[in-house]
């Protein structure tokens, strides 16, 4: 009883998922209302004029069966008429499918700059839980199956209603009997390719789902690869991605496996009623009631109104596929985008940043930081240290809104952050991270990527300050190098010092340097502390440091631990105390 009541509520959900997408998809229709409309009219014409041609060509057998001679001023009219009929059929169709495939194509456009603008939107928490091969798989695969699904949809469904109605029309002028025979019977073929199709729409979801998985999983092994070398970790991947390779072609299978019954099971049906129409349309001949000439259009409208029900069984089928592609994208782009912020814009900031008892978890049974009371005067130079995962990052997080506070506020010159706009926020920042981001494009669109309308003479200043003006030289085409995706012609420490570059090009208020200095050698790091102190002058700076060396400078320095401070002071105050972060120094320079 228990299984009953679970499958008729998963039954109940795909009903509301799939109502919820064609209600997206007939939106997505509204700017291409006009391209819809004479595509309909258009088939509609090519309709009309491929079902009279039966009739022409039934008129002409009449004519040549029964007579010592051929009447060709009779014939030859009317076949020029079906030549002419025919060519402008083909017309018709051929514009009707130019108009198709720009509605499906400028729809899955739309549909892709959407989805790629919501992302932008998304808040990071989302972004941080979802794989990003798994978005990548909804923009690019999903997309794609959507297309196509839709394209069918255009350029046989509206075709196939059309003819099946018209067909029917053209075959009650004949002999309404033979008419209802097959108007009763053809109809089996939609009943048995539906009953199929019902019971694919899961498994074509799985599909899509677990292509997602395997696309993440392959981008993620990819990326890593040197580091599955290094642990020989080849064997063990390997028998990962068979798994999901497994589980892929097994939904796969079953889906088109299912899928494929509907062609075979249909044809089935149409053959029975062609074979009844032709039997039953003979009697009437015998009997004197249809001519040779009605029986063969009866014959061709019969094979004609069969034809539609197999296509649009087809488009039924495939439209599974694309409905739950189409799902997984609309899905994407009902998730909650970040919440609506403030029209407050923050204009020349000076840099006072206060941190008012903060406190912040990514999950509320599991809470990060606790109580963080800061007060940063402008210009102050404030580190942050403490063992990973204490919490130094996640302030980070905190001050630039990737992540809004669970409780109390920061300010930025008195202002709540959470009344002010992200981007003017953002905007007021300069960071460099551990991690770093080199989009592809030249050396010279990477420095610039903070201050587009910088000169070059300001944008090679800012490399010279940040000293990697000399291996940019060193590249082929030097500024104008194309970097590839990630910088992968670079080292760790090029990317770092080009990411540098950008933070002495743009030089705002407040300074964020979270391990901006790791993967640097200790020569060009004291090259680069210096250019950072000219540069940090009379800003206000915010540094994440695992080499204590770095900060000893600071005006104040936060020893975090568990989500807390629990020190501050500068470096000879901490000393002192012989406390957490003496521990830390003589653990780093014990012997040095």
């Amino acid at each position: 009883m228990k299984n009953v009541k679970n499958t008729g509520k998963a039954q109940n959900a795909a009903r509301r998922d799939t109502s919820a997408t064609w209600r997206h998809i007939f939106a997505s229709l509204r700017p291409y209302a006009a391209h819809v409309g004479i595509s309909v009219m258009l088939s509609a014409a090519s309709v009309v004029l491929m079902l009279l041609i039966p009739i022409k060509i039934g008129s002409v057998i009449d004519l040549l069966l029964g007579k010592g001679e051929v009447d060709f001023d009779a014939v030859v009219p009317i076949l020029f008429l079906i030549l002419g009929m025919a060519a402008a059929t083909g017309v018709a169709t051929w514009i009707s499918g130019i108009l198709n495939n720009m509605v499906a194509y400028g729809i899955t456009r739309d549909l892709r700059r959407e989805v790629f603008g919501h992302i932008q939107t998304l808040p990071l928490s989302y972004i941080d839980r979802h794989p990003t091969g798994e978005l990548v798989s909804r923009m690019i695969a999903d997309a794609d199956r959507f297309s196509d699904g839709l394209l069918l949809g255009f350029t046989q469904l509206f075709t196939g209603i059309l003819t099946i109605i018209g067909t029917f029309v053209f075959m009650l002028t004949i002999n309404v009997w033979i008419t209802l025979a097959v108007a009763v019977l053809t109809p089996l073929s939609i009943f048995a390719a539906k009953f199929i199709s019902s019971h694919t729409y899961s498994m074509f979801r799985r599909q899509s789902e677990t292509r997602g998985e395997m696309t993440a999983f392959v981008e993620e092994m990819v990326a890593g690869q040197k580091t599955v070398k290094y642990f020989v970790r080849e064997d063990k991947t390997l028998s990962e991605f068979d798994e999901i390779n497994e589980r892929l072609t097994e939904c796969s299978v079953s889906a088109i496996f299912y899928s494929s019954l509907t062609n075979p099971a249909t044809r089935f049906i149409n053959a029975v009623v062609y074979a009844a129409v032709t039997l039953t349309g003979a009697l009437f001949v015998i009997a004197g009631g249809v001519t040779p000439g009605m029986l063969t259009s009866l014959l061709s409208y019969a094979n004609q109104f069969a034809k539609p029900f197999n296509e649009i069984s087809g488009v039924i089928t495939e439209f599974q596929g694309a409905l739950a592609s189409a799902s997984r994208l609309y899905s994407l782009l009902d998730e909650p985008a970040e919440e609506k912020e403030c029209k407050r814009v923050l204009a020349d900031a000076s840099g006072d940043v206060a941190f008012s008892h903060v406190r912040f978890s990514y999950s509320p049974e599991r809470p990060l930081i606790r109580d963080v009371c800061i007060d940063v005067k402008r210009g102050q130079h404030i580190a942050l240290v403490g063992p990973t995962g204490c919490g130094k990052t996640t302030l980070i997080n905190l001050l630039l809104r990737f992540y809004d506070v669970t409780d109390g506020k920061i300010t930025v010159d008195g202002e709540d952050i959470r009344e002010l706009t992200r981007h003017s926020l953002r905007a007021s920042y300069g960071m460099v991270l551990q991690d770093t981001w080199i989009k592809t494009g030249t050396v010279r669109e990477n420095i610039k990527l903070g201050h587009p309308d910088a000169t070059d003479e300001e944008m090679i200043s800012a490399a010279k300050a940040a000293h990697a003006d000399g291996f940019i030289r060193q590249l082929p085409h030097g500024y104008d190098t194309v970097l590839g995706e990630g910088g992968e012609v670079l080292s760790q420490g090029q990317r770092q010092l080009l990411s540098i570059s950008r933070i002495m090009l743009s030089t705002p208020p407040i300074l964020i340097l979270d391990e901006a200095t790791s993967s640097i050698d200790t020569r060009t790091e004291a090259d680069i502390s210096r250019a950072f102190t000219k540069m940090m002058a009379g800003r206000t700076a915010f540094i994440v440091a695992h080499r204590l060396s770095t900060i000893r400078g600071s005006d104040l320095i936060l020893v975090m631990k568990d989500g807390d401070i629990i020190e501050q002071g500068t470096h000879s105050e901490l000393l002192a105390r012989g406390g957490f972060y003496c521990h830390l120094w003589e653990s780093q320079f014990a012997g040095a």
